[in-house]
């Protein structure tokens, strides 16, 4: 088992890496005093294939909720919230509450906000179950609810008291939602320019996933290196938005019938254009830089998109400040610029042509 410091200011903690690792979790709440009052958030298709062994493991607990939850961006709400909030008074549980995650990003986004908000705060623990989580969402202590037609609109930074990643849980994983982790990862290639992630990432599209721990640790490393840096996201931190100002729109312009991680493969490839449509990138770069996300161009496909309407999604991106979008973009992988604006024009331009690609 692998085990992964986080140093940040407002919370140190652990990340453990390993397979058939998830009855750890018990010895770790003990280890680390938690409370035994466990309020268990679990994703539905999770609990169906991996039933026995998570009752099994908590069973020896005598206080103890499962809560079954539909992953769906659709049920990333504040009502999920107050159902949740509900239930945990109805039950009785208080401040010493250990809530569990154990899920995908969209569980684990939310859980995390009903930790940090219940009772102003509660014992948090993430065990990620997709890809996507692993390498990404279930580290950095971002927490969030979707409000109105905007992504993680409402949310609290709150880190976890630490984070399980058993890859027993992959197994069982659908090829979208693996597909939707490498997304993720195509974007630490761009942020490191570190050719492991290029290849590792060629690997698993060709069902080789023999080093998905290594890549799972070596995306974490790099995470906590720039969470430890910058917790609260006001520099450094925002590289990791590459792809997402575009994305995240796109995602809600599909009404969610793309993934998230499959959305950020298509925002990448829109602010690879609007690098070069800003003199960053000359066309020879563009062709060389298109050719990662290009390899998901048969994986991913969308219905005809509203240029206009995404491009006004967009304009109520959290990440905007005084009405200006902020994009990160590309000079080559491993040089990357933060808060770039740009005029609307180029970045319908740069929509037009990225989407063209997955259409």
């Amino acid at each position: 088992m692998k085990k992964i410091k986080v140093n940040t200011s407002s919370k140190p903690y652990e990340i453990f890496i390993g397979r058939n690792i998830f009855t750890n979790v018990i010895d770790l709440i003990n280890k680390k005093n938690l409370y035994e009052n466990l309020f268990i958030i679990v994703d539905k298709n999770v609990f169906i294939h991996h039933k026995n062994l998570i009752e099994n493991t908590f069973d020896n607990f005598k206080r103890k909720y499962f809560y079954i939850f539909t992953s769906t961006e659709k049920n990333k709400n504040l009502e999920e919230v107050k159902n949740i909030f509900n239930l945990l008074i109805k039950k009785s549980y208080g401040r010493d509450t250990t809530i569990v995650a154990i899920g995908g990003g969209i569980l684990g986004d939310l859980a995390a906000f009903v930790a940090s908000s219940f009772g102003r705060g509660t014992k948090f623990i993430q065990i990620p179950t997709t890809l996507l989580s692993m390498v990404d969402s279930s580290v950095g202590g971002k927490t969030g609810i979707n409000f109105g037609d905007t992504k993680n609109l409402i949310g609290t930074f709150f880190q976890p008291d630490f984070v399980l990643i058993d890859t027993l849980f992959l197994s069982t994983l659908p090829n979208d939602e693996l597909l939707c982790g490498l997304g993720e990862v195509a974007k630490y290639y761009f942020l490191t320019g570190d050719n492991f992630y290029k290849s590792t990432l060629n690997k698993v599209l060709n069902n080789n996933i023999n080093d998905i721990e290594k890549l799972i640790a070596k995306s974490i490393s790099f995470k906590t290196n720039v969470v430890e840096n910058d917790e609260r996201e006001i520099g450094l931190r925002k590289i990791l938005n590459l792809g997402h100002t575009f994305g995240h729109a796109i995602e809600i312009d599909q009404n969610h019938k793309i993934k998230h991680g499959q959305a950020v493969i298509i925002g990448i490839t829109c602010s690879l254009y609007l690098s070069f449509y800003l003199e960053l990138i000359n066309h020879k770069d563009l062709n060389s830089l298109l050719k990662l996300p290009l390899l998901f161009q048969n994986l991913i496909s969308i219905n005809n998109a509203n240029i206009e309407s995404i491009y006004k999604i967009m304009l109520r991106d959290k990440k905007n400040r005084n009405g200006k979008i902020k994009f990160v973009l590309v000079k080559e992988p491993g040089h990357i610029f933060i808060d770039v604006e740009a005029e609307k024009i180029l970045i319908v331009k740069s929509l037009e042509k990225g989407l063209s690609l997955f259409i």
